[in-house]
């Protein structure tokens, strides 16, 4: 005959107040009674068919305070019985950006891929950018086989991107909850904000540092469950390895690693399998630091995006950041190339403080809570892949939406368990789809409409303009629209704006000097060429059309003087030696003629102009 088990009132109110939230073990310790015997008293006091809902619940869906990485024994027959889940998330992907494939090459892609003269060659990228060569590498692929074809270029970022949102849908399948897994993995398939790291072929860097982290990550639970078997673990340093030979950017790993366990592991059992991790990271962050990479990227932003030295100031950069990135992820339309408008109001600036206060209090709140730790892992994810944009050091944009590739997968997950939660407080989870189908109508709807502002560089300027009027590189941007299209006094004013905002801006000038010279305006082109100078003495194009003007007024000496100095910028180019021999022959330094022809034939032989030159020599 069984006792029967009665608990006092204050048992009772904490049963009460639980029973819906935390698992038996964890209820059965907070009323200092064992689970058997929680289960009993449940079992006596509650009628048969709630008691038989309850317990599958709370074995279905685990308190995930105690949550356990738990993958199945058979994981390929796991994968048969979602096949219809991955179709669906793989569709999505397909209506949302079919209509980017045959976008042209955009922006770097032209000087990074089409003007390329190494694009094939692997040595070349293994020994002058080692950190990028996993990149290259499938730049090189898909050049070998394809050949500069932008369909498969983007295709390329796709398949990673078609990558990463299953990884996201199996994990969080373990992690929290099938439901979940599908809303989260449904949103980071078609949202907006991840265009920029896929439609546009030289941001898919994001995307393939992400797919390998992720694959990384996967390795590591799946190793964790496994009782740490060596070849899931060798693998997810191998993934890790891979990722970080794409891009430094992937180092953050170990840091989500370590907010994993501090949330959903064992830190205490497990914190000796991330130090591989960190060591592999610190061999990155040296190589960036003291291989070069770093300091020529300073180079790089000074040189063609003349950004000015010194450093950001973390009180404006981080909540500026942070607040822009949630807006985007919530309301997709000021989505911009260049996010350029970083002058804020005074309301507005307190705005964004409050957004960015309010998430890290969220981050912290959630992880103090034992019941809800599991939702500070998942916030905390988006600020730890911002981490390598938000350095002080101005080697990178404040606000780019390729940045946050990763790491609002950290938000999508956040309003997936809102979206679910939804529909099990009104007792309809029919609702919760309802909601989701309604949201990803609305996203797929805003992706297919930005992919058109990504279809050619026009397109792409035009639709800038509308959200970046500070941007002083997109004003530059429409001066070259408007040249190419004829309209020489629309091109004046857009590349004399962009100048008002950037002073410095040497390319600006150089091309401002294009149009004059186009408008037969002689004067005020060689003034804005030598203006461009001023500022960028690298800038061997305006040295080249210096030396074609000065020529056309046969003052050789001013000629020559140009022309050498875009020589000692590109010594190698035929062209520069062959005008500079012409130079020669009209100030009768016939000697030295005969010379420039000579090298210009040793690195093209089959240039007519200097056979010909080299024919009119006495």
């Amino acid at each position: 005959m069984e006792t029967q088990i009665n608990l006092n009132k204050s048992q009772k109110k904490i049963l009460k107040k639980n029973l819906k939230k935390l698992n038996f073990a964890e209820i059965a310790k907070r009323i200092q009674i064992d689970e058997e015997t929680l289960r009993q008293y449940l079992k006596e006091n509650l009628p048969e068919e709630k008691y038989s809902k309850l317990v599958e619940k709370k074995e279905d869906k685990k308190d995930n305070s105690t949550r356990q990485t738990i993958f199945p024994s058979n994981l390929s027959s796991w994968l048969k019985k979602n096949w219809l889940s991955f179709l669906f998330l793989t569709v999505l992907i397909a209506i949302a950006y079919i209509n980017s494939l045959k976008n042209e090459f955009l922006s770097d892609d032209i000087a990074g891929i089409v003007q390329d003269r190494n694009m094939g060659n692997l040595l070349y990228y293994l020994r002058n950018n080692t950190i990028n060569f996993f990149r290259y590498f499938f730049y090189c692929l898909v050049y070998k086989i394809f050949g500069l074809n932008q369909v498969f270029f983007r295709l390329l970022n796709l398949g990673f991107h078609l990558g990463s949102v299953f990884l996201v849908f199996t994990l969080l399948s373990f992690l929290v909850s099938p439901l979940v897994a599908l809303f989260a993995a449904g949103i980071f398939a078609v949202h907006p904000l991840q265009i920029e790291a896929l439609v546009w072929i030289t941001g898919g860097i994001h995307a393939q540092y992400a797919f390998f982290d992720l694959f990384s990550f996967f390795f590591y639970l799946l190793a964790s469950s496994r009782n740490w078997q060596k070849k899931y673990y060798y693998a997810s340093l191998f993934c890790f390895i891979v990722a970080l030979l794409t891009t430094e950017k992937s180092a953050i790993l170990p840091l989500i690693i370590l907010a994993f366990e501090l949330t959903y592991g064992k830190i205490k059992t497990n914190w000796q399998k991330i130090i591989p991790f960190f060591i592999l990271s610190g061999l990155c962050a040296f190589m960036v630091l003291f291989g070069g990479n770093f300091g020529n990227r300073i180079s790089l932003l000074k040189t063609q995006y003349y950004q000015e030295e010194g450093l950001y100031n973390p009180l404006t950069q981080i909540p500026t950041a942070i607040s822009s990135y949630l807006s985007l992820a919530f309301w997709p339309n000021g989505l911009t190339l260049y996010h350029s408008e970083m002058s804020f109001s005074t309301p507005k600036y307190i705005f964004m403080v409050t957004v960015t206060l309010l998430y890290f209090a969220a981050v912290f709140y959630t992880f103090w809570k034992k019941n809800l730790r599991y939702l500070s892992f998942w916030l905390s994810i988006f600020f730890l892949c911002l981490l390598p944009m938000l350095t002080p050091f101005k080697v990178a944009w404040i606000v780019a939406e390729r940045y946050t590739y990763l790491g609002i997968i950290g938000i999508y997950v956040i309003a997936a368990i809102l979206l679910d939660k939804l529909g099990e407080k009104f007792r309809k989870q029919k609702l919760s789809y309802i909601i989701f189908g309604l949201l990803l109508a609305l996203l797929i709807s805003r992706t297919i409409s930005r992919n058109l502002d990504w279809r050619n560089q026009d397109y792409l300027w035009l639709s800038a303009a509308k959200t970046s009027p500070s941007s002083p590189q997109n004003h530059n941007n429409l001066g070259d629209l408007y040249s190419r299209r004829g309209d020489f006094s629309k091109a004046v004013t857009e590349f004399q704006a962009a100048i008002n905002l950037l002073p410095n801006y040497a390319d600006a000038f150089h091309n401002l000097a294009n149009t004059y010279l186009q408008m037969n305006q002689i004067d005020l082109a060689i003034e804005n060429y030598q203006n461009a100078l001023k500022y960028n003495p690298t800038l061997w194009q305006s040295h080249q059309n210096l030396t074609a003007i000065y020529v056309q007024q046969k003052k050789f000496d001013l000629a020559e003087y140009h022309v050498k100095k875009a020589l000692e910028i590109y010594p190698n180019n035929p062209v520069f030696h062959n005008v500079l021999a012409f130079i020669y022959q009209q100030t009768n330094k016939i000697t030295e003629a005969k010379k420039e022809i000579q090298i210009t034939l040793q690195i093209d032989p089959e240039n007519q102009d200097a056979i010909k030159l080299r024919q009119s020599l006495p």
